[in-house]
């Protein structure tokens, strides 16, 4: 029975890392769309809420993961040895875990830093469309006013 609950413990953080991979690609593809000038809006937006899934998957594999170590934590504590072999394989596992973690942090931190550059362009870009709608909308009224003649008077007497 114990032994079951340890086998769920090793699937469950197995699970997690393929997650994590799914969301390193993830992050690269967003990575790719950020460096794009051409950025379709919606792929942007799927792969945000693509991200989003996968990390909702996560929480729950660490949810279930705690509650079943929960169960066998004083069973892998008091009998070390005979769990020797499984201990070991999820060492293994939450090590690559953590590497995967932190290599998922790192491409956070550049995708932000790519998204507020992106976020900067837009804002410049829409700076840049109204002063040029500003100097249209002006010159527009200029020529208007050019072409309008003041009422005058005229004297027919001679």
């Amino acid at each position: 029975m114990k032994n079951t609950y340890i086998s769920i413990l090793i699937q469950s953080l197995e699970k997690k890392l393929h997650v994590l991979d799914e969301i390193i690609v993830k992050n690269r593809v967003q990575r790719e769309g950020l460096e794009d000038p051409n950025l379709d809006p919606d792929d942007f937006d799927k792969t945000v809420k693509d991200k989003a899934a996968l990390i909702e998957q996560l929480e729950g594999l660490d949810t279930g993961f705690e509650e079943v170590f929960e169960r066998v934590k004083k069973e892998l504590e008091t009998n070390r040895e005979t769990y020797r072999e499984e201990i070991r394989k999820m060492q293994e596992l939450i090590r690559k875990i953590t590497d995967k973690s932190m290599l998922i942090r790192r491409q956070e931190a550049e995708n932000k830093r790519l998204m507020e550059q992106k976020f900067a362009a837009v804002r410049r870009q829409v700076k840049e469309v109204r002063q040029s709608q500003k100097v249209v909308n002006q010159y527009y009224k200029n020529m208007m006013k050019s072409g309008y003649v003041e009422p005058q008077f005229l004297d027919n007497k001679k």
